[in-house]
């Protein structure tokens, strides 16, 4: 299996708050699936819009929660790491006190590439980064970024195609 030195895509996806939002990250420059070359995504770094020194925490009491999800499938909601297009998942979590002060920031991945011995193969020439939240506007939350480690490898035709089609 060739294999090439790593190299970094970027995408971001702006989201409101409101609703969930999806950015395609075109891969057709790494993928063929009829040529044998898939993408080998070995690690994803997530940044969530603003420094936290930037974040409204004026609203007291309360739970901001900001999702973010990477698929080989376009979505229209968040959906389960169970989902076979999942490629990876994670949030993050704002809480307030009385006072309006953030007293707590969790920043997870439930699923990601280097959770994995070998990261995770993509046949597909299109990926999506979905994200929603429950009020991330309010506190001026509005982009999530990743940035993913990656390698592109040959595989057979036959596997190649298999996989393609697996992840559609």
């Amino acid at each position: 299996m060739a294999k090439s030195d790593s190299f970094f895509i970027r995408a971001s996806t702006a989201f409101n708050g409101t609703t969930y939002a999806q950015t395609s990250i075109d891969l057709g420059a790494y993928v063929d699936a009829l040529g044998k070359s898939v993408l080998r995504i070995h690690n994803i770094a997530v940044q969530w819009g603003t420094a936290l020194e930037s974040v409204d925490s004026s609203t007291t009491n309360s739970s901001i929660v900001d999702a973010f999800q990477l698929t080989t499938q376009s979505q229209s909601e968040m959906v389960n790491m169970t989902d076979k297009s999942v490629i990876a998942s994670g949030r993050l979590s704002l809480h307030t006190d009385g006072t309006a002060a953030i007293v707590q920031v969790n920043d997870e991945l439930d699923i990601a590439p280097q959770h994995f011995t070998n990261g995770y193969l993509v046949a597909v020439e299109q990926i999506y980064l979905g994200v929603d939240s429950n009020a991330a506007a309010s506190a001026n939350l509005t982009q999530c970024a990743v940035v993913l480690e990656c390698t592109v490898e040959t595989l057979s035709q036959s596997a190649a195609m298999a996989l393609a089609l697996s992840q559609q």
